[in-house]
């Protein structure tokens, strides 16, 4: 045997076969196989000799014969390569269903024949004694194989014996010898020339570039000294390539010397080792303005009731007993009601049924679970016959007529009835005491059985706990939650049952809106948590499982592409869901955990008692079993971390026996049995967890990169059907993420997860078959977040403001791409960075910044939590109340939705960065809006607005946890502390009617107070007067015109400032219709009927519900012409639009009140000349909105830009707070209707609050981006407007000679005055 360079070629080929009863059967084939460099392939044909076995029963005998057929051929396969000398040797064991064989093995290089340990060596080897390798053999049909690589020349040979560990047995093999391990002969490397040879310490400094730029990962022992071997061959190939070992080594001075672990960065673009380099991108690009509606009540349909639903509904009415149990089965096209109730210590059974033919119900009662205990005779109904454990009853047929009078459509009822008078049968049992906690029962009807599906019917009797009342499921889908609650008891058989049912309502959901997918979310998250039954004694197969997920996640990946403003309720119910299986996923769960007790020999005990409740139904609590197991055996077999695995993930012992096939027995494992239970319960887990675990990130990216389930390693397996076109590079990005997941420093790990969210979003909402594959990766990246937050917060105990704002970015970030109305998380995200920047270049005002982002923030955030709130809430209690959910379960349902996302993070980062912002800030804990000292008696409530009408009768200092600023503050009140975040000067508006009160702001949710003693309760209110005045003859003046005798003094302030003020400070033009003449409209002829229905509505102004009515009634009025001409000559003549050229309708918005021109503002703001909080009459104080200033009067959320100005330096503004409202309103030139009763002119109010102001036209909503505001941007600029509304403060109370209360705009850069009046 020779090659054509005429070098020996040794290539040893041989095969194993079993005796069996004479037929030859084979065993296992070992291949030798030799990869030469520019060699042509070569083929031989060998033969072998006598093979026996050790400690095996059976012998082995191989018979020299020709390799030719497919199932024994021996071959030997010479094929070239395009670089290095590798020999592989193939190892094939088949015909055998042991997979648990694992290879002892090591090499030979000199005759002595030790076994020297390759340094290249196939995936999951392990070192054995020090003194041999282990590996582990692959699954291949109806066999196992194994390929090995020797790199080493000097390596003649490798020698092994095969061994399956479990059971202790090895197959020994001699090749020359009997009772001789296996020998291969490697093939003779291509012509091998001595190499220079490298000294180690260049080794060494190779191997440490290679370890920094991997990213310095801590290694074990043996991946060092692979290291090392790889490092050497690096720089054997620069030997073979002519280079030096000097210029090797100048090279790694210089850095010359590239590596194979750089090289491989090099084609990743968007990463390198150390960490990913975040892409930049347009944030705007990623706003999402789908919002669902608000949660408003769906209108239903009406319902026809059935004859035994109305019977029901009567006997619940009749019966002053409690209602234990309620529930209707459906016997085809019939019905049967039981219904359970409850007096004193009497329970009483009524069963009741359309069934028209004779019916015999047979009966028992039972202590627990379905057992049939025959009934007492003082229970057993009169006629009925007593067996030997149940009864038999005869249903008694009466007439039912019903007095609901509900409307009923032509529609056949399948009832015989004259004048809606129903046909209903029968049985009532009662009896006393506690003793039976239920009652099986099946029903004959001429000779046939009738059952439940199967199943005998049985009814709990046992009391629950006080259920919440269901109410009337107002804001729900009420009708959808009533199906789900008549179809739980088919749903709990199996979750292949209920998520078909599940699938089969969803069509009824997306049509019932936003609701009707918040019901399934709450019904599916009910599931998750185990508040309902999983599994009611139903054998299903795990594929039926996984199938039925596939329908259900297929339906909603759908709903997610076609409806986008229903994503985030849909990725949130596929996250209860799980992912499902595709194929075989399902099945290998029963499979796969029978090959695991047979290859480790653990049958019996607790493993066969997993097996046989995985075989009857498989749940997500087998995940959780799964990973308590392997807790377990790592702890070398302590117990309790078994226990502590399991009691942390909610499943207890009780939990454990109440499975249809129940886990009585604790895991009791063996030594020996250690690594090879790790390794497969470790592969098994990946299975469990591609069906269960819809939010498991390695089963999620191997699931869109396609690689098989049961692939060796992460990402290690084969590719088969991968999703299409992700993005360039992604493969390596996830790759980067599933290398730093575990790691303790969290900041580049979470750079890589967000980066991977930010490359899925606009493959998001791109219609395809495999969106529900990207919907589960982008969930698991989003879990992970959330996680790898909660472990970095220990690396956040000593770290400064720039960290934990970047940590609050990230964390915004990924909530902004978990959510269907992002727009203002966006902002905030833009907000946070900004402020990053701003800190970076050491700008003075950052933490003022930083503190408005964070005030913003935690707005959203509010917004978010009431969006759950206000849309979750009530349909979680109406169905947890139908399905008798636990009410603790019912009333943290919204808290524990909110808890389980990035938002919760979110708010603990913020409070985190609070304290620290306040300190750099010199912010303190307290704001005074209106410093008043005061004494008084502490009362706590939620609202302000809650207790506004009511009169306290000794002095009261209010603590409120919400103040809107529209509120009255109630008679008696001293003093309000509030948590909320006011503007100073839109409350000091709600409070001019009361002299001594003091409003506060606490900022760190601490109130302290004072018991008041001695204190003056005899607080007297003035008198008050009101002159009414009367028409003068004319029905519109304009501002020229205005008098005292004609108009407020709203109306007279604007007036006297026209022709006053300097002319950069514009007046908008104004014309009113005087008083009187509302009175005069009132007395017109075509208003008589609307004159006397407000009368009527006066006297019950007591109920708030009358004024509503009364301005509805106002908008009755009929105009008289004379009005209408006089209105529109003197708007005209002023210069201001007529509303009736723009049509009938606009005029019939138009004409009550006073008209003043709207300027469409770039900011409005409002001044005080005297500081409000200090009492300084030397300075300025003034706020200032982006828009209109209706979100600064009208007590929008969020806080103002505020800021002081001294009056003798007007050029210098000092900010004190930069704005955080999230809302702005925008319009077009317009008019505005303002009030000018003479009601406002009373001593103490200045014309203040008592009437809203209208403008014609409808506001535009715009969500605020203060990251490209010039006001906040651009220190210029905002520096000259704040120093022109400065100016013009200081102008107008120079001209009125008194501090003034001023309302203005700015639009492009000029000042408009619309309001001013004496501060108060």
């Amino acid at each position: 045997m020779s090659n054509s360079i005429g070098r020996p070629l040794f290539l040893e080929n041989y095969q194993s076969k079993i005796n069996c009863n004479g037929r030859r059967i084979p065993l296992f084939r070992v291949e030798a196989t030799s990869k030469l460099e520019n060699l042509p392939a070569f083929r031989k044909q060998f033969y072998g000799k006598s093979l026996k076995s050790c400690n095996f029963a059976p012998s082995f005998v191989v018979t020299p014969r020709a390799v030719l057929t497919t199932d024994s051929a021996s071959s030997v396969a010479v094929t070239p390569m395009s670089s290095g000398c590798i020999a592989k040797v193939e190892i094939h064991v088949t015909n055998t269903n042991d997979h648990n064989l694992v290879l002892h093995w090591g090499g030979i290089g000199d005759i002595q024949g030790k076994w020297v340990l390759p340094s290249h060596r196939p995936e999951g080897t392990r070192v054995h004694d020090d003194a041999a390798l282990r590996t582990p053999f692959q699954k291949s049909g109806s066999g196992s194989f194994l390929t090995i690589e020797i790199d080493d020349p000097a390596l003649q040979a490798i020698e092994f014996l095969v061994l399956n560990e479990a059971r202790n047995i090895c197959l020994k093999i001699m090749f020359k010898n009997n009772g001789q391990n296996f020998l291969v002969k490697l093939p003779a490397q291509a012509a091998y020339v001595q190499h220079e040879s490298i000294p180690e310490d260049l080794v060494r400094m190779q191997a440490y570039i290679r370890w920094e730029r991997a990213g310095k990962p801590n290694s074990s022992v043996e991946k060092q000294h692979e290291e090392f071997e790889e490092a050497r061959k690096e720089l054997q190939m620069q030997i073979d390539n002519g280079v030096s070992v000097e210029e090797i080594r100048e090279k790694i001075a210089k850095g010359e010397l590239q590596t194979k672990v750089e090289k491989q960065m090099e084609t990743k673009s968007n990463y390198t080792s150390e960490r990913i380099q975040r892409k930049e991108r347009d944030l705007t690009q990623i706003i999402n303005k789908y919002a669902a509606g608000a949660g408003e009540e769906l209108s239903q349909k009406p319902k026809t009731l059935s004859a035994v639903q109305l019977f029901a509904e009567a006997k619940e009415a009749e019966d002053g007993a409690l209602i234990v149990k309620k529930k209707i089965f459906e016997l085809a096209d019939k019905q049967l009601l039981v219904l359970v109730t409850k007096l004193d210590d009497k329970t009483r059974i009524h069963l009741v049924t359309d069934f028209l033919e004779p019916l015999t119900l047979h009966w028992a009662l039972s202590k627990e679970g379905l057992e049939w205990l025959a009934p007492p005779t003082d229970v057993i109904p009169s006629g009925s016959v007593s067996l030997e454990k149940a009864a038999e009853t005869q249903f008694t047929a009466f007439s039912f007529a019903d007095q609901s009078h509900q409307v009923r459509p032509g529609i056949e009822l399948g009832y015989r009835s004259v004048d809606f008078e129903f046909q209903l049968q029968s049985v009532e049992i009662e009896f006393e005491g506690d003793d039976f906690g239920g009652m099986p029962f099946v029903l004959i009807s001429a000779g046939n059985w009738i059952k439940e599906k199967g199943s005998d019917f049985y009814v709990d009797l046992s009391v629950k706990s006080k259920q919440k009342d269901a109410g009337d499921g107002q804001r729900t889908a009420k009708s959808l939650l009533e199906t789900i609650a008549s179809m739980e008891s088919e749903a709990q058989k199996s979750f292949m049952h209920r998520f078909n049912i599940a699938a089969d309502l969803l069509d009824e959901a997306v049509d019932a809106g936003e609701l009707g997918l918040a019901g399934i979310l709450v019904w599916m998250r009910f599931m998750a948590t185990r508040q309902l039954i999983w599994n009611k004694n139903y054998n299903v197969k795990p594929r039926e499982i996984s199938s039925a997920q596939d329908r259900l996640t297929d339906s909603l990946q759908n709903i997610f592409s076609s409806q986008p403003k229903y994503g985030e309720l849909v990725r949130m119910i596929m996250s209860f869901i799980g992912r499902g299986g595709e194929g075989d996923a399902g099945q290998r769960i029963r499979d796969e955990i029978l090959v695991i007790q047979r290859n480790n020999d653990c049958m019996g005990g607790m493993m066969e008692e997993w097996h046989q409740k995985l075989h009857n139904n498989t749940s997500p609590d087998d995940v959780i079993i799964c990973q308590a197991l392997m807790d377990y055996i790592k702890s070398d077999f302590d117990v309790s971390i078994y226990w502590k695995t399991l009691n942390e993930n909610g499943i207890t012992k009780e939990r454990l026996l109440s499975y249809d096939r129940a886990i009585h027995s604790e895991p009791n494992f063996r030594s020996e049995q250690k690594e090879g239970l790790l390794h497969d319960l470790g592969q098994y887990m990946r299975t469990l967890k591609a069906v269960h675990s819809g939010a498991d990130l390695e089963a999620a990216i191997c699931r869109c990169m396609g690689y098989k389930d049961e692939g060796q390693g992460f990402m290690v397996g084969v590719k088969m059907d991968p999703v299409p076109g992700l993005p360039s590079g992604f493969p390596e990005l996830l790759h980067f993420v599933s290398k730093h997941v575990e790691d303790r420093n969290v900041e580049v790990l979470l750079e890589g997860l967000l980066e991977a969210r930010q490359e899925l979003c606009p493959i998001l909402f791109k219609c395809s078959d495999r969106l529900k594959d990207i919907i589960f990766l982008d969930l698991a990246l989003d879990s992970c977040v959330r996680t790898a937050i909660e472990r970095g917060y220990e690396e956040l105990n000593e770290a400064g403001p720039e960290k934990i704002m970047y940590f609050i970015s990230m964390v915004i970030e990924n909530l902004a791409l978990s959510s269907d109305d992002n727009e203002d998380l966006i902002y905030c995200w833009k907000g946070w960075n900004s402020a990053i920047d701003m800190l970076k270049s050491k700008d003075e005002n950052w933490p003022l910044y930083a503190k408005s982002v964070m005030d913003r923030t935690r707005l959203s955030l509010a917004s978010k939590a009431e969006f759950y709130q206000r849309v979750l809430q009530p349909s979680a209690e109406y169905l947890g109340s139908l399905l008798e959910v636990d009410q603790w379960a019912v009333n943290i349902f919204t808290e524990e939705i909110i808890r389980g996302g990035s938002a919760a993070s979110l708010s603990s980062l913020l409070n985190r960065l609070d304290p620290v912002l306040r300190e750099i800030a010199h912010l303190g804990s307290w704001q005074i809006i209106s410093p008043v000292e005061v004494v008084g008696y502490v009362e706590v409530v939620n609202e302000l607005l809650s207790v506004q009408n009511k009169s306290y009768e000794r002095p009261t200092i209010l603590v409120a946890n919400h103040v809107k600023g529209e509120e009255e503050i109630p008679d008696g009140t001293v003093a309000v502390l509030t948590l909320d975040m006011p503007d100073i000067l839109s409350h000091l508006c709600s409070l001019r009617d009361s002299d001594s009160l003091s409003l506060s702001e606490a900022n760190e949710g601490e109130f302290k107070g004072t018991s008041a003693k001695d204190i003056d309760e005899n607080n007297s209110s003035p008198s008050v007067s009101l002159v009414k005045k009367k028409f003068s003859g004319k029905y519109a003046i304009a501002s020229e015109e205005f008098t005292g005798e004609m108009v407020g003094a709203k109306s007279r302030n604007i007036s006297y400032l026209k022709g006053k003020v300097p002319s950069w400070i514009g007046v908008p033009t104004s014309v009113a219709l005087p008083f009187g003449v509302f009175e005069e409209i009132l007395s017109y002829g075509p208003n008589k009927e609307v004159a006397n229905k407000l009368e009527a509505l006066k006297n019950e102004l007591q109920d708030r519900g009358a004024l509503a009515e009364i301005r509805q009634t106002v908008l009755d009025l009929t105009a008289p012409s004379q009005l209408v001409e006089e209105l529109k000559n003197k708007m005209k003549s002023s210069g201001m639009p007529w509303p009736g050229d723009d049509g009938e309708n606009r005029w019939e918005q138009a004409w009550t009140a006073i008209k003043k021109e709207i300027v469409s503002a770039d900011y409005a703001f409002v001044i005080h000349t005297t500081n409000p909080s200090s009492g300084d009459s030397s300075e300025i104080y003034a706020e200032v909105v982006k828009g209109l200033g209706e979100t600064l009067v009208g007590a929008y959320p969020g806080r103002a830009l505020s800021f002081v100005c001294k009056k003798n330096d007007l050029e210098s503004p000092k900010v004190l707070g930069y704005p955080s409202k999230p809302i702005g309103l925008f319009i077009k030139r317009s008019i505005i209707f303002r009030s000018d009763s003479n009601g406002e002119d009373l001593e103490g109010y200045a014309g203040a609050g008592l009437y809203d102001s209208v403008p014609m036209d409808e506001e535009e909503r715009a969500v605020l981006d203060y990251s490209v505001d010039p006001l906040i941007t651009d220190g210029n600029f905002r520096r000259s407007v704040l120093s022109n509304i400065a100016r013009a403060g200081s102008e107008i109370e120079e001209l009125y000679g008194s501090p003034q209360d001023i309302e203005g705009v700015v639009k492009d850069g000029k000042i408009y005055v619309v309001q001013a009046r004496p501060q108060m």
